[in-house]
């Protein structure tokens, strides 16, 4: 089983442009500030700004930034604005997306996002026509490099994974900025319930194991094989969608 969310590959990238990261910095903003808009400013209590804070931190956004961000939940006019969007769309090769993105303004956002689709092989969808394709999974991201010596054995990395208590596990390679894809899969998605994912990160963290990233991600129940050229439209699109200052997370069934 495989799709995560391509943004979260910038998580494997090691070097990221100044631009780029400034973008990440705002997204990653935005969903600090909703997560403790809705759930509260405490990271122990809110699970979810807890997981935010942590991306935040993985991709070294400063301290004050994330402060920031969490002050700008209790009663401002911009975190007032500010709502969580999805929206469901076909691109080329009748490849399913989910696009989750966080705005203050949804009538612009929905008006860019399909102009994006549109413009790249992609369509807007109805509500619900695209979803029944995912499930909902708490996916839990370990890079096997990272890992002290005793762990980087892939057997018994699994086998952690499972006794943590994973539904399912799949190995994959980490492509690096501007580079093919490497030959050799060294990262592992741990699938678990929603409810139980941060348990399994916390069992899995007590074994001494690094946690790249632990977010609620849309699985595909499939994938779909698509030719070269719809391959290449799609990651066309990914790529536009992604440079949306509103867009957080790209869902695709899209085989790769």
């Amino acid at each position: 089983m495989s799709g995560h969310s391509h943004f979260s590959s910038i998580k494997h990238k090691k070097e990221i442009t100044d631009a780029k990261r400034g973008k990440i910095f705002s997204k990653m903003a935005k969903l600090i500030t909703i997560a403790a808009k809705e759930g509260g400013s405490d990271p122990a209590a809110n699970s979810k700004l807890r997981m935010a804070i942590e991306q935040a931190k993985k991709a070294n956004m400063p301290k004050e930034n994330i402060e920031r961000a969490i002050k700008k939940s209790s009663g401002g006019l911009e975190s007032a604005k500010l709502e969580e969007v999805v929206f469901e769309a076909y691109g080329s090769g009748k490849i399913a997306i989910i696009i989750e993105g966080i705005t203050d303004n949804k009538n612009r956002t929905l008006g860019e996002i399909k102009q994006i689709l549109s413009q790249n092989g992609g369509k807007l969808a109805g509500g619900g026509s695209v979803k029944w394709l995912f499930e909902r999974k708490g996916a839990i991201i370990i890079d096997l490099q990272l890992q002290a010596e005793e762990l980087k054995d892939k057997e018994k990395l699994e086998m952690e994974a499972i006794e943590a208590g994973a539904e399912d596990i799949y190995w994959h390679a980490a492509p690096e900025e501007g580079e093919p894809r490497q030959r050799h899969d060294n990262i592992l998605d741990v699938y678990t319930k929603p409810e139980e994912l941060e348990k399994v990160k916390k069992n899995l963290e007590g074994k001494g194991t690094k946690i790249d990233s632990a977010t609620l991600d849309w699985v595909p129940k499939e994938m779909v094989e698509v030719g070269e050229k719809e391959k290449e439209s799609c990651q066309k699109l990914f790529e536009v969608l992604d440079e949306n200052d509103a867009v957080q997370d790209i869902y695709s069934n899209l085989k790769t």
